[in-house]
């Protein structure tokens, strides 16, 4: 599915909505009739309407071999738009929303048989369907959960479990970046051919894209939990010059290449629009990049360009499309 694809909608019922760490909520959706809902694989998100009527995606953090029912662990974001608290303030048990069939950006290779999982915050969520998925299969994990305080951290008690000793490491920081978790000696090599899966703040996966730039691309996934920073104070408009029709189309500042070559008609493949999952990947052939994506490696930032964040330095660029 691309992000042009129409969604598959669902009316699902509510089922929990309730506090599991300060300042974040788990919600429970289940079919109404007692159906079984459309099964997902670790990594996969829903989108949900909230109640203030905005979209908002959220990663499924409940075991994938469950049917029955979609998990998703909602942080208050006071400083949002307000998809955040209106789910958390204005949906109750038994409320009816509508959720889309799940959506994976960011799955497991299934040949690997080692992980790296790195969390932020809120970005644990995909990690807790992701070690149950892996624990299922018999293959192997290292979970890394930077956290503020235990009182903020989700899931805290259940990767307590005895199936977890020895797999997970939890860091408080109390938001000092000087108690920041030395990521260096974890990132220093790719032990067993591990698959690194990051999902956190934006500081936190660029410090770790920074610090895998010797490993195999292919070998390191990123997931946001919010909205991508594809528009910046002092941001100019500029022009990008399509190769193959000769067409030069205008980019203005609250537009992003993409948007703009759909406008015009051009059927281009996207997924997860926030510059982690690679699926917009297209050659720059002329012109500098503002890269603002946390998929390419250093080298291919020459000549390479992800179109659904990225940005010209100049006037305007060219691109292979």
């Amino acid at each position: 599915m691309t992000a042009a694809d129409p969604p598959i909608t669902m009316a699902l019922r509510v089922t929990r909505n309730d506090e599991i760490a300060s300042g974040i909520n788990l919600l429970e959706f289940r079919d109404p009739g007692g159906k079984p809902l459309p099964e997902f694989s670790a990594g996969a998100h829903i989108a949900v309407r909230v109640p203030n009527g905005l979209l908002r995606k959220y990663s499924l953090c409940n075991d994938p071999a469950e049917r029955e029912r979609y998990q998703i662990a909602v942080k208050r974001e006071s400083n949002g738009r307000g998809g955040s608290c209106s789910l958390i303030d204005g949906v109750k048990a038994g409320d009816e929303l509508t959720v889309t069939t799940p959506v994976n950006d960011f799955s497991l290779p299934q040949r690997a048989q080692d992980f790296l999982f790195i969390a932020g915050g809120i970005g644990v969520t995909p990690m807790m369907a992701m070690i149950r998925q892996v624990l299922a299969e018999g293959k192997r994990f290292r979970l890394f959960y930077c956290s503020r305080s235990p009182e903020t951290t989700a899931f805290r008690d259940e990767l307590a479990a005895p199936e977890f000793k020895d797999k997970v490491v939890i860091h408080y920081d109390d938001s000092d970046p000087s108690r920041s978790l030395d990521l260096r000696p974890i990132l220093a090599e790719r032990k067993n051919r591990e698959h690194l899966y990051c999902c956190g703040p934006r500081p936190l996966m660029e410090a770790v894209r920074a610090m895998t730039d010797h490993w195999s691309p292919t070998a390191v996934h990123f997931e946001a939990f919010s909205e991508a920073e594809t528009h910046k104070a002092g941001d100019q408009p500029f022009k990008v010059k399509l190769a193959r029709s000769g067409d030069i189309l205008d980019v203005p500042t609250d537009k992003t290449i993409l948007e703009v070559l759909r406008t015009h008609g051009l059927d281009v493949p996207s997924s997860c629009e926030t510059g982690t999952c690679g699926t917009c990947r297209t050659k720059l052939l002329a012109g500098e990049a503002d890269h603002r994506d946390l998929v390419l490696a250093e080298h291919e930032r020459k000549d390479t360009i992800m179109i659904c964040v990225s940005r010209a330095r100049g006037d305007e660029i060219t691109i292979d499309r």
